[in-house]
């Protein structure tokens, strides 16, 4: 049974680890740690971060990531391809101009004229964990980068020999142990309503829903990276995959197109909740709809 909690807040969200018995002081450290120096190097709110560094670069620019980066940046090509560029991290610069910027102005402003838009698979070339680029770029992690921070943050746990644990980053969730968790499935609408639960058993589960960062009436922060806009037809979506990153990844992508053409290409399950109501559930996906 878990009976232990760890709070902290990380990367602008609150965090909870739940644990059999209360973290030693040194791996709480440690935690703390990492996510500190991980929003040092990927925030595109601090003026610190290797990501507002590029955002600044006036021609051509080389730029090395941590090694971790790889990984991310593995899973952006792969979800990039699946979802014909509609998932892109370089949608940074969309987000700040639609008000959803570093002062969390909320307001949005005038898009450049004659600027042909970003498109990572076309303005950034990478060899690993190094990108060079050839103009400003505002990079946009949020798509993967709380769900391997989650990934991150459980492998410590893991290394530290805890085999029950649940690691929970605001929605991005790892689950470890030998009985199954139930999670509800939050009604994007009504937050006090589920429309189903999953049945989480050693696996990461990812919910994503615009409701919880919009402002006016068709503003929020899950954007098409072909367009800039932001995508209406889906209004929630939840991935079960064996790593967060990668379900923190899907659950972006299914705001947009097929879900066989991801299913295709990844191994998970997933629930999606459309404008009009409508409920669409896969296959595999264990656990229950009340819609």
């Amino acid at each position: 049974m878990l009976t232990s909690r760890f709070e902290f807040d990380a990367i602008g969200t609150s965090w909870e680890i739940e644990t059999p018995a209360p973290l030693r002081e040194d791996i709480r450290e440690h935690i703390l740690d990492i996510v500190e120096r991980f929003d040092s190097v990927y925030s595109r709110f601090r003026k610190d971060s290797i990501v507002m560094r590029i955002s600044e670069a006036k021609g051509v620019g080389s730029f090395t990531f941590p090694s971790q980066a790889v990984t991310m940046f593995d899973l952006y090509d792969r979800l990039h391809a699946a979802t014909d560029g509609a998932v892109d991290p370089l949608v940074g610069r969309d987000l700040e101009l639609l008000g959803y910027d570093r002062e969390y102005s909320l307001a949005p402003r005038p898009r450049e004229e004659g600027l042909l838009r970003p498109s990572w698979h076309r303005d950034v070339i990478r060899d690993g964990s190094q990108l060079t680029t050839r103009r400003p770029l505002m990079i946009d992690l949020g798509a993967v980068g709380k769900g391997y921070l989650v990934d991150i943050v459980a492998d410590v746990l893991e290394k530290a020999g805890l085999g029950d644990f649940i690691v929970d980053g605001s929605g991005d969730m790892r689950h470890r142990g030998s009985s199954a968790l139930d999670v509800g499935l939050e009604h994007p609408l009504d937050p006090e309503m589920v429309i189903g639960v999953a049945n989480l058993n050693n696996r990461s589960l990812c919910a994503s829903a615009p409701n919880r960062r919009r402002w006016g009436d068709t503003l929020h922060h899950v954007l098409d990276g072909r367009t800039g806009q932001p995508t209406m037809d889906v209004i929630a979506t939840w991935a079960v995959a064996a790593d967060t990153a990668a379900a923190d990844g899907l659950a972006t992508a299914l705001f947009f197109g097929s879900a066989s053409r991801l299913m295709a290409a990844f191994d998970f399950s997933y629930v999606r909740m459309f404008a009009d109501g409508r409920v669409e559930a896969s296959g595999n996906f264990e656990g229950e709809l009340f819609t």
